[in-house]
């Protein structure tokens, strides 16, 4: 009986996880708001069903571990490499202008003190991850421009996110200035980041390795969950968070081949565990306090939305993006962080703001979490309307003006898009063009960097500039359009190259005969041989296009299925 009692708890967050996912993906709005309204209707302040326990504290404390660790696990050197523009630009200037803001309106206006004021402003300054990168996933914009620099950003804020966990921790109990306060949490920051890049480099590696040769899934999970929750343990007993641990721990193996088998092996753990955590923290919120301050809580919400929205708008402005671009990202990254229920809920900024005040705060960052997904959906409505005026008055999105655009894409398509990502990422410009309506509206709306034309025109070449490129990458195959105009092309810019998609050996022998460099599209993901050839051509080193391949291949893999240790070679490479 007392066994059945203790696994009381467990049951109803199972079922109220359970039915909390089911009612919110009708309606659009992240799982996240449902656990918190389940939480508030199942905790001491709803219908009393369960009360607050040391098992339902465990898992809840859990669930913010295992979601660090995820965190880790996408914080790799390489990565961070490749969206150091976004990461140490776009991010940064966000952080600074929306803390600022924030922080002064809450010394202002909500009385609190500097210190407070600062957590305050920076916490809500942070975007939901969770949030952004499903709602990215749902309308298939992993790989474009928008979900590229809106995801560099959320890997800052995740960084600012555990910095800020060091420093709340830090004041709790004591009257350090606040300088040596921030002083003393970056130090700490930064032997931890270091311990976890040496340690993952030298000593993990080499142990998934060895265990992997052992051919038995169940250990290889096994020792990734062990490494967790040891790291967790031990920066707990030298008197830091359980959380720094977990983030060290995804570090970790951030630096190791395995970091995507991983992760997909730990995805469960930590989707049962932080829904888990979500609806504990709904049933610390008090529904006396929603009912009466629900006009407060609405105008928080809207205010926040709205604030976050335009500085992040501004700040990509700022550094060059195109202002279809920074309207999505403005309005997807505008809603407030699960981070917010984590750190509103320590004690000493619970104490800060005074109880009643952090719970508004916390209702109205979940607040703003349920109307990001209408929001985006909104704000890609705005921008492809923004696309659609483009179109119509077929006027090109590429500035005409500027003369060292080396490569030329026509057809933005799947193709297209790849070698964009691919120029992009390796820092080299492009000019690309799109005729069908549909497409370019797509590829507009995703930000890239698309002009409406007909490659077919002759009079084009003149318009795009074309005596100025080096390279024309032609992502569809028409044999019959380019028998006609190669010839006239080529005659007229001998030194251009021309570059052309085909699926098989047969269009390659056609199209090679015509002065073009047939590429056979066969590697996964489609475009990824086209991409290559153009880095080559423009002379990018071949280790940086083998790394860069390899990334473009694993985050496909990792999204589509769970590869087993036993298909992981030496080498590293997925069989």
């Amino acid at each position: 009986m007392e066994q059945a009692l203790h696994l009381q708890p467990i049951l109803i967050l199972l079922l109220i996880g359970i039915l909390a996912v089911v009612l919110m993906r009708p309606l659009h709005m992240s799982p996240i708001v449902g656990y918190l309204l389940a939480g508030m209707l199942i905790g001491e302040h709803g219908f009393g069903l369960i009360a607050e326990s040391e098992t339902t504290q465990l898992l809840a404390e859990l669930g913010v571990v295992f979601l660090l660790f995820d965190i880790g696990l996408h914080f790799s050197i390489a990565h961070i490499w490749d969206a150091r523009r976004d990461i140490l630009g776009l991010g940064p200037l966000q952080i600074v202008l929306t803390a600022i803001f924030l922080a002064l309106f809450a010394v202002l206006f909500a009385g609190v003190s500097l210190e407070i004021a600062i957590v305050v402003g920076a916490t809500l300054a942070l975007s939901s991850t969770a949030v952004a990168a499903q709602i990215l996933a749902d309308n298939q914009q992993n790989s474009c421009p928008v979900s590229v620099s809106a995801t560099a950003v959320l890997i800052f804020q995740d960084i600012c996110a555990i910095f800020l966990l060091i420093l709340v921790n830090s004041m709790g109990g004591n009257e350090a200035a606040l300088l040596s306060t921030i002083g003393m949490a970056a130090l700490k920051a930064f032997a931890a980041f270091a311990a976890a890049i040496l340690m993952g480099r030298f000593l993990i590696s080499p142990l998934f390795q060895w265990i992997a040769s052992y051919k038995d899934d169940e250990i290889f999970t096994a020792t990734a969950l062990l490494i967790v929750l040891a790291t967790a343990a031990a920066t707990g007993m030298l008197g830091l968070s359980l959380t720094l641990g977990a983030f060290l721990a995804g570090m970790i193996i951030a630096e190791t081949r395995y970091r995507h088998l991983i992760q997909t092996e730990v995805k469960p753990f930590r989707g049962l565990l932080l829904g888990f955590f979500f609806v504990t923290v709904g049933m610390t919120l008090n529904l006396d306090v929603l009912f009466g301050h629900w006009v407060e809580i609405i105008l928080i919400a809207l205010g926040l939305v709205a604030l976050k929205a335009v500085l992040i708008f501004m700040a990509a402005r700022l550094l060059g993006t195109p202002a279809r671009s920074a309207l999505q990202m403005g309005i997807l990254l505008s809603q407030g962080s699960e981070f917010a229920f984590v750190i509103f809920a320590i004690p000493v900024v619970k104490q800060g703001l005074g109880a009643e005040y952090a719970a508004i705060l916390i209702i109205s960052v979940a607040l703003s979490m349920a109307l990001t997904p209408s929001l985006v959906r909104l704000g890609r409505k705005l921008a492809r309307k923004w696309a659609d005026e483009d179109w119509n008055n077929s006027r090109t999105q590429v500035d005409n003006t500027t003369t060292d655009t080396p490569v030329i894409i026509v057809g933005m398509a799947e193709v297209g898009r790849r070698v964009a990502s691919a120029l992009d990422a390796h820092d080299l410009p492009y000019r690309s063009i799109e005729v069908n309506h549909d497409c370019f509206m797509d590829a507009c709306t995703n930000g890239y960097n698309v002009g409406f034309g007909d490659a077919t025109d002759l009079r084009l070449m003149d318009t795009i500039k074309m005596s100025h490129a080096r390279t024309i990458v032609i992502t569809f195959s028409d044999y019959e359009v380019a028998h006609q105009l190669a010839p006239l092309v080529l005659e007229k810019y001998p030194g251009l190259n021309l570059m052309v998609a085909v699926k098989d050996d047969a269009a390659k022998i056609r199209f090679d005969a015509l002065g073009m460099q047939a590429v056979i599209q066969r590697s996964f993901p489609r475009g990824l041989d086209m991409a290559m050839a153009v880095l080559a051509r423009h002379e990018v080193e071949p280790k940086k296009i083998h790394n860069w391949m390899r990334r473009q291949q694993s985050h496909e893999l990792t999204d589509m299925f769970s590869p087993s240790p036993l298909e992981v070679t030496d080498e590293g490479s997925v069989l």
